[in-house]
């Protein structure tokens, strides 16, 4: 019979784990946890369970009404009481409210659907869901019209993390990036061009970090092929099946690039036959994948992989509209100190200019600048290019859409309905938060929170920092875990201030802190840390989330000891005992068992060397035990030592996340 556990199923109902649990008690499951798997059968027994408490809640509240409504005065007599009993049904109408399980008609038939959803997801591996782009800014196919002309293919460099994409477009386009690379991995998404054969490829690098698995699936969204790099000497690793989920997904053709085969240990054949487990079946062993061996490092083999991107992107037959309306898309967007608001913007239809105003998002502005990938300025970019952007009043979200304005005024109009509208929304979102707390109070639950205000330089940082925040905050039910405020740039005093009001820590990604920032900190004792290296901020996270819970305790045994010899001290019966292993300590837990039975437990008061007290004695010294709780020894009983040692509460959540 299959098994589900119980956060699972909580989660696929829309209740809190602890809401389960306690109606499996009452069932008489004990000891369960969020992590305990549960049989179908029971499961239902506890949903049918939860459904009649959840009918009876219903028409306690429903009698409350009509006993509040006879109460109430009618209109133009004395004030309107509001009572106890319709603010509590207000209450409860909106703590139920959002679980799908308590609004069916029909609770075990919802509870049959979520069940047969999860044991669906257990056979089937989870596919990679890529966001179609926008008509707008989607990629025009087919053959061509007489007015339009050819463009550049935008290639998507995936793979694992220290795979070799970055060194693979270093030696592409001779930069350097891997050493001005915090830890040597890729932590932004770049665009670049080269030139190869009279023609212009334009390519994108994207992090191989788990962490950054938006700004993966952000690359595949634009690309007209993926280069799926693969280590010789390493094989097919999670990241990399990722990236086949995100190109597979984008509907994009592959083409794998194995790399560092100049190794010794390189096995080409071995990542082959791995590309074979995800449906990727190499040319030569009767496929359609195009599959080059490569060494980024020396150069070896990189012109046959430039040949066979040309060759997969000549079948698509690129163009673009150089005459229509400006289209483009944000890839990445930061804050300089100097120079304001950037944006990467890849061109997808039209030309943009050096004094169009443009709005992507709620940032709008009239464009100052305009950079190619090196830096040069240049006065227009023509579609299939991407070019740096300066001019912006704010940091555009990576991924957003830019399109030309009439007007600065019409496009600070729009950006300013755009803003509304997001506030609104984020109003709306606000009152989970408020829900949850709700839900918490009523139950009993006592949860810790951790607030942080999360600044990033730039929007794809962002992304990945706060998705995979939002990742750690579901590794334990015991912690609120709640980035209240998210944001590109320096920390600024305002960000201290909020941090203040809401208690809160500050995390930076590649960002500086003000001046005035930092002494409002000093003043206000707020904790502002500042990283290069995604996955150092994210340990030092989990480290606080773990910090903050209860102590949990577990019994350890010490020692044993056999009672040689009876005396008496005053009214206490002391038993001369030899300690066999371990040692006894004054104070710890002792347990007496006799012919195989127990017969006592409790505290081991005094503890005695020849005429001394002492506090431990160890094995094998002879000793007398004594207890004001016990007086009926005997020869030959056994004592077992235990004293409470603190459990670290990291190995069993790694323990529970790995059953997940």
């Amino acid at each position: 019979m299959a098994k589900v556990r119980i956060f699972s199923l909580a989660k696929q109902l829309g209740l809190r784990s602890e809401a389960l649990i306690t109606a499996l008690s009452e069932l008489g499951v004990e000891g369960a946890t969020p992590a305990t798997a549960i049989d179908e059968d029971t499961a239902r027994a506890a949903a049918q369970l939860l459904a009649e408490q959840a009918e009876q809640a219903r028409r306690a509240a429903l009698a409350s009404q009509q006993v509040a409504a006879e109460a109430t005065p009618e209109p133009g007599k004395a004030g309107e009481v509001v009572t106890e009993e319709e603010e509590w049904e207000e209450e409860a109408e909106e703590l139920v409210g959002p679980s799908p399980f308590y609004e069916a008609e029909d609770p075990l038939a919802e509870l049959e659907r979520q069940l047969a959803q999860l044991e669906a997801q257990a056979r089937e591996e989870p596919e990679a869901q890529v966001t179609p782009l926008p008509e707008l800014v989607a990629r025009p196919t087919g053959p061509a019209p007489e007015d339009m002309v050819a463009v550049p293919p935008v290639v998507t460099v995936l793979g694992h993390v220290d795979h070799g994409k970055t060194t693979l477009l270093d030696t592409l386009r001779n930069t350097n990036v891997v050493e001005g690379e915090h830890g040597g991995i890729t932590q932004h998404i770049g665009a670049s061009e080269i030139e190869f054969q009279d023609r212009r490829i334009v390519f994108i690098d994207t992090p191989g970090h788990e962490a950054f698995t938006q700004m993966r699936a952000r690359g595949a969204q634009v690309t007209d092929v993926a280069v799926l790099i693969v280590a010789a000497d390493d094989g097919v690793m999670p990241q990399t099946v990722e990236a086949i989920g995100h190109a597979k997904a984008a509907g994009v053709p592959i083409v794998v690039a194995i790399n560092k085969i100049d190794l010794p240990t390189a096995n080409p054949d071995r990542v082959k036959q791995q590309l074979l487990e995800h449906e990727l079946v190499p040319e030569e062993w009767g496929g359609d994948v195009v599959v080059c061996e490569i060494s980024a490092l020396t150069g070896q083999g990189l012109d046959e992989l430039l040949e066979m991107i040309l060759l997969v992107t000549d079948v698509q037959q690129l163009w673009g509209e150089p005459e229509a309306e400006f289209a483009g898309i944000v890839v990445e967007a930061s804050m300089d100190p100097s120079q304001g608001p950037l944006a990467t913007v890849l061109v997808r239809r039209g030309t943009l200019s050096v004094g169009d105003v443009v709005i992507g998002g709620t940032a709008y502005g009239r464009v100052r600048h305009l950079r190619d990938w090196r830096g040069k300025s240049v006065r227009s970019i023509e579609c299939g290019r991407p070019v740096e952007v300066v001019g912006l009043n704010d940091v555009p979200e990576a991924g957003e859409v830019v399109t030309a304005a009439e007007s600065p005024k019409a496009a600070r109009q729009l950006a300013e309905e755009r803003v509304s509208a997001a506030r609104a929304s984020t109003l709306t979102g606000g009152a989970g938060v408020r829900l949850r707390a709700l839900y918490d109070e009523l139950h009993g639950q006592e949860r810790a929170d951790l607030n942080i205000v999360l600044k990033a330089d730039a929007w794809g940082s962002v992304q990945a920092m706060q998705s995979s925040l939002e990742a750690l905050g579901n590794e334990l039910e015991e912690i609120n875990l709640s980035v209240v405020h998210s944001a590109v740039g320096e920390v600024t005093e305002s960000d201290v201030t909020l941090a203040v009001a809401s208690k809160a820590i500050i995390i930076g990604f590649n960002v500086g802190v003000s001046d005035s920032a930092r002494r409002l900190a000093n003043d206000e004792n707020v904790e502002i840390r500042i990283y290069n290296v995604i996955y150092e901020a994210l340990e030092d996270v989990r480290d606080a989330m773990y910090g903050l819970l209860k102590p949990v305790y577990e019994q350890q045994r010490i020692g044993t000891a056999e009672v040689l010899q009876l005396f008496r001290a005053g009214r206490l019966v002391v038993a001369g005992c030899r300690v066999a292993e371990g040692r006894l300590e004054r104070g710890a837990r002792i347990v007496v068992t006799r012919n195989g039975g127990e017969v006592f437990e409790g505290t081991l008061e005094t503890l005695r060397h020849f005429e001394r007290n002492v506090s431990r004695i160890e094995a094998p010294s002879e000793c007398g035990v004594s207890t004001s709780e016990f007086h009926r020894w005997q020869e030959g009983d056994r004592i077992e030592a235990f004293i409470e040692v603190e459990v670290e509460r990291r190995r069993t959540a790694a323990a529970d996340t790995a059953g997940q």
